[in-house]
């Protein structure tokens, strides 16, 4: 039976079929909704369905939940299969490049006749490609280095993919193998933003039926290999899981040292080797041969008197010496945020209402979110005009008299144009109760014409909030040629706030861009950019990001409670 992932994917790709043939972008729109719903429910479809819930699922109309019935059924989809065989596979294989749609991808096939990566590169290279209507010498170079990049990141995906996948793992062997420790280690534990492969850790007292359930699960597809204390498996996603089984004894000292980073063990070892210790995945020893411990993380680090850093911080940054002082700040935690500030609905192309933002907002114990609609300018649907804006902000106000422990703030996201403008003129900036200004257009515009478009939106009075400021989409897009020192130096001088946007294929700003922000002192504001209800919970994910830029709550705007959150706001009112 396909899983939700599954039919995800089989949408996704009848929507690049489509594109590859230029449908119409309605129907395209259906499908590719399909997809963003289904890959943040819950719950299987098949167990959905089977309660009589297919056909009430919000977005979910009949033509789609047929489909849905059918690939339940069937296990494939008859439109699917027919769009898949107009094009050669290695057509949609070529629009995994990063800057490589449909259009561009259409073009090459029709015209060149290329028909995968290698022989886009090949055309690229020999020159056949900069001669077609619309494409240049820089383009050519563009997709050759693209193409590169794309080849660097093989086998990696964005943590938000990798992180529910590990967590369906640990609840799977929870519910049916006999696990007594389980926790996963490496770079997920450490919530980088991309993940090449899960190490998951356990402990029981019969490993070997622990990996026997590994194999058993329903999201493994191939096993690579399988033995008492370690199973390899490859899942339905392509992304490798290595479960291994640990004494109860060794359980510390192995997270320690498959979590990382390297730089941080190597530099860990080097003080324990000095200081007449040494470390293993197995314990720390003194010279002598003695066992310290190795129980837990702390039995690792007691012995050095190092104090013990969350998992996130641990890239030698500085987190070990401070830890010789027992010094560990309070990091930033999703319990600290107070509201989400940059949340869509269905007024531009979010899919829930503002009454239900509110309610989900509520729920989640927020005091405030923040409704930023996208401006018209994007050329987005429904994308606001100046009028729809102020009729939002009307009905905003209204619902506030309503609501009962949570409020709506107008907080629109407005496009900066290419020239440094807003797509708002300012009496109506001054009406909002925070601006969002983000870029989403000409990305292509030299480091010099951007920084200068971006300080020059900087420079309007009702500015609070750089949305998503490197405009990058993971494995996508490149983040656009930015002086970004400039750009915040100019920020703490004015009381611009920057994002940290939690959109898993944004986490804008990144990590060491965070670290600048706290040392020129730029306040923060981590959001979603939710489009649904349950992308509120990608908070998660932003928050990790901030606290691997070492951010502690007063370096987040979003952490004060309402009256000090719009006090703090750069407007004068």
């Amino acid at each position: 039976m396909l899983g939700n992932n599954d039919i995800a994917r089989i949408f996704e790709e009848i929507v690049e079929i489509m594109e590859l043939r230029g449908d119409d972008v309605f129907r395209i729109r259906a499908y590719q909704n399909a997809a963003r719903i289904i890959s943040g429910l819950p719950e299987p479809l098949s167990d959905i369905r089977a309660r009589g819930g297919l056909r009430k699922i919000s977005g979910i109309g009949e033509k789609i939940a047929a489909k849905i019935e059918e690939m339940l059924d069937t296990g494939h989809l008859r439109k699917h299969d027919e769009l898949m065989a107009e094009f050669p596979a290695g057509v949609l294989e070529m629009m995994t490049v990063p800057g490589i749609g449909p259009r561009t991808a259409g073009t090459l096939y029709r015209e060149l006749g290329v028909t995968s990566i290698d022989e886009m590169e090949r055309a690229a290279r020999e020159g056949r490609i900069h001669g077609l209507r619309g494409f240049g010498e820089k383009s050519e170079a563009e997709i050759l280095e693209n193409i590169a990049r794309l080849r660097r990141r093989t086998g990696r995906i964005p943590l938000a993919r990798a992180f529910p996948l590990a967590q369906q793992f640990v609840e799977g062997l929870k519910a049916t193998a006999p696990v007594r420790d389980i926790e996963p280690a490496g770079s997920l534990r450490r919530m980088k933003e991309d993940i090449g492969d899960i190490d998951i850790l356990v402990t029981s007292d019969d490993p070997a039926a622990v990996m026997a359930a590994v194999a058993r699960l329903p999201m493994v597809r191939e096993v690579l290999l399988t033995g008492p204390t370690k199973t390899s498996v490859i899942t339905d996603v392509g992304l490798q899981v290595d479960v291994r089984a640990v004494e109860p004894e060794n359980f510390g000292a192995a997270l320690q040292y498959l979590t990382g980073s390297k730089a941080h063990n190597v530099k860990l070892r080097t003080l324990a080797s000095r200081a007449g210790f040494k470390l293993s995945e197995y314990g720390i020893f003194r010279d002598t041969g003695e066992r310290l411990g190795g129980r837990t993380e702390e039995e690792m680090y007691r012995p050095l008197g190092i104090a013990v850093f969350p998992p996130e911080l641990r890239e030698d940054r500085g987190e070990i010496e401070l830890g010789l002082k027992g010094i560990v700040p309070e990091f930033v935690q999703v319990a600290h945020i107070r509201g989400d500030l940059h949340v869509h609905t269905d007024w531009s192309d979010g899919r829930a209402t503002l009454e239900e933002i509110a309610q989900a907002a509520k729920a989640r114990g927020y005091e405030y979110v923040g409704i930023a609609d996208h401006s018209a300018g994007r050329g987005i649907a429904h994308g606001l005009t100046t009028e729809r804006l102020r009729e939002q902000m009307r009905q905003i106000r209204a619902l506030n008299d309503t609501l009962d422990g949570i409020t709506l703030l107008c907080a629109g996201e407005v496009d900066i144009r290419r020239d440094g403008t807003l797509d708002f003129p300012d009496d109506v900036l001054a009406e909002l109760d925070l601006c969002i200004a983000s870029v989403h257009s000409s990305f292509t515009l030299s480091e010099e014409e951007q920084t200068a478009r971006v300080l020059k939106a900087l420079d309007n009075p009702y500015v609070d909030l750089l949305g998503h400021p490197t405009g990058r989409l993971i494995g996508e897009r490149e983040p656009i040629s930015l002086n970004i020192r400039r750009i915040m130096e100019v920020a703490a001088e004015r009381g611009v706030a920057m994002e940290v946007n939690s959109w898993p294929e944004r986490l804008d700003l990144n990590d060491d861009q965070i670290l600048l922000a706290r040392e020129l002192g730029v306040p923060l504001m981590i959001n979603t950019d939710a489009h649904a209800v349950d992308h509120l919970d990608q908070i998660r994910f932003g928050v990790a990001t901030a606290r691997r830029g070492w951010a502690e709550p007063k370096d987040v705007l979003n952490t004060l409670p309402l009256e000090q959150f719009l006090a703090r706001l750069r407007r004068n009112r």
